[in-house]
């Protein structure tokens, strides 16, 4: 059975310092998709236009055509996306039976538009995570 999305959210550390009501809310806006084991979830250079925390299964990483990383629940990837909008940085495939929550920009702007609070929050979470990724 799948965890609702405020559960798999709570586990997110891009929203740690959410409020707990703030983040019910949010979750409210998160769709659920499914994708098969093989099936491409996002392509490298494509158009991003989604934030993907997955809630059961496994998924993998590559860049160049070179698998990176492997993802499982409570994983997250397509932050940015939510912002600019720009290509995807890299490749997600499932590697196994996948459930995934989704939330497009334009279901986020809005919320962040009438929760200022929670901007300032993920603001700092994502200049941690930059900065990490900077130093690695």
């Amino acid at each position: 059975m799948a965890r609702a999305p405020v559960d798999v959210l709570r586990n997110v550390p891009l929203f740690a310092g959410v409020e707990d009501r703030d983040l019910e809310r949010l979750a409210q806006r998160f769709q659920e998709r499914t994708f098969s084991e093989g099936a491409d979830v996002v392509t490298e250079g494509s158009t991003g236009t989604s934030f993907f925390v997955i809630g059961d299964g496994s998924a993998t990483v590559s860049v160049g055509g070179e698998e990176r990383d492997n993802l499982g629940p409570g994983d997250y990837f397509g932050e940015i996306a939510l912002v600019d909008e720009g290509v995807r940085s890299a490749s997600i495939k499932a590697a196994s039976d996948l459930r995934c929550y989704f939330l497009t920009p334009w279901e986020f702007r809005p919320f962040v538009e009438e929760h200022p609070q929670v901007a300032w929050v993920l603001l700092q979470n994502l200049a941690r995570r930059l900065r990490s990724a900077q130093t690695v």
